[in-house]
């Protein structure tokens, strides 16, 4: 299955939690690609702590791939490259990780036929070989988006199934912008529609994630004055009637990752041993993203029977 990973804008939170998605699937048994299409940020394998591509990567990334400068891409299995202290050792009953890079220095770039027909070929290969493949894309309406719009709507796609997650921050600005990426004139729906898709079949391949959310209620704010405490629940809840009014409240919405602490200084895989032995991530930050990866194949939250 594709899952690709959107946003209007960038520090959504999209490439930390997608990344967080993929490792908790892979830990779970399946086969799982990271695919990194954030052509002008190429910065995935920071997520991972993987060194040698922080910043891509310098001989054949995904970039030069689909520009036809390399038959295939460069690809980095994450348990045995990764530096993070958790994740050098392949976890038992896991499945694979890998992750493929963009290319060092990255750079948006306007995609052609070939590009396109490179990019099926992509696709069709890892889907055959992984059991999720998650795709992270560029933020806003970009070529990256573009393309992968293209792509699942070529002939050859039509038997692979596909789903969109949009991050957005629980804030105004991020929830109007994340609709208008769906949902405007230029959004993803009637973008996927004017390149062959059917509308119904894309909205119920859209879900949204909500990233970064504070809880009024928790721990963390408990020592606000009560004033304070009204008002974010106030803020709170007009930002529910907020994304209600702009078609993107409570019923599509796939998961909530709460605000995490850790993750305002350091965009890294929250684990078990983060949260039960040094105690540095929050529980619910955890089983947030367990929630989350779990529902990515379960049709029930996607309005399918």
């Amino acid at each position: 299955m594709l899952v690709f990973a959107a946003s209007d804008k960038g520090g959504t939170g999209r490439s930390v939690t997608s990344a967080n998605l993929a490792y908790q699937r892979a830990l779970n048994g399946d086969h799982v690609a990271y695919v990194d299409f954030d052509f002008g940020s190429p910065t995935a394998a920071a997520v991972f702590d993987v060194p040698s591509a922080v910043r891509g990567t310098a001989d054949r990334g995904l970039h030069s791939y689909l520009e036809g400068l390399t038959p295939d891409p460069a690809m980095i299995d994450v348990w045995r490259q990764t530096e993070h202290p958790q994740l050098h050792a392949w976890p038992n009953q896991s499945g694979r990780l890998v992750l493929f890079p963009g290319d060092l220095g990255g750079g948006e770039f306007a995609t052609d036929e070939d590009a396109l027909e490179r990019c099926v070929d992509l696709l069709l290969r890892l889907n055959g070989e992984f059991d999720v493949i998650m795709v992270d894309l560029s933020a806003g309406r970009s070529y990256a988006v573009d393309m992968a719009l293209a792509a699942t709507a070529h002939p050859r796609m039509r038997n692979v199934p596909f789903r969109w997650l949009v991050f957005h921050r629980w804030t105004r600005q991020h929830v109007i912008a994340a609709s208008g990426l769906v949902h405007r004139e230029h959004g993803i729906i009637r973008g996927g529609v004017e390149r062959g898709h059917d509308e119904r079949a894309l909205r119920a391949a859209v879900r949204f994630v909500r990233a970064a959310v504070p809880d009024p209620e928790s721990a963390l704010w408990s020592q606000g004055s009560p004033a304070q405490a009204a008002w974010m629940q106030s803020c709170d809840e007009a930002l529910r009637r907020l994304a209600a009014e702009h078609a993107i409240g409570d019923s599509v919405v796939l998961g909530v990752v709460p605000l995490e602490p850790i993750l305002q200084w350091r965009e890294q895989l929250i684990t078990e041993e983060d949260v039960l032995a040094t105690q540095i991530a929050n529980k619910e930050t955890l089983e947030a993203l367990e929630e989350i990866a779990r529902r990515l194949t379960d049709d029930s939250y996607w309005g399918l029977p």
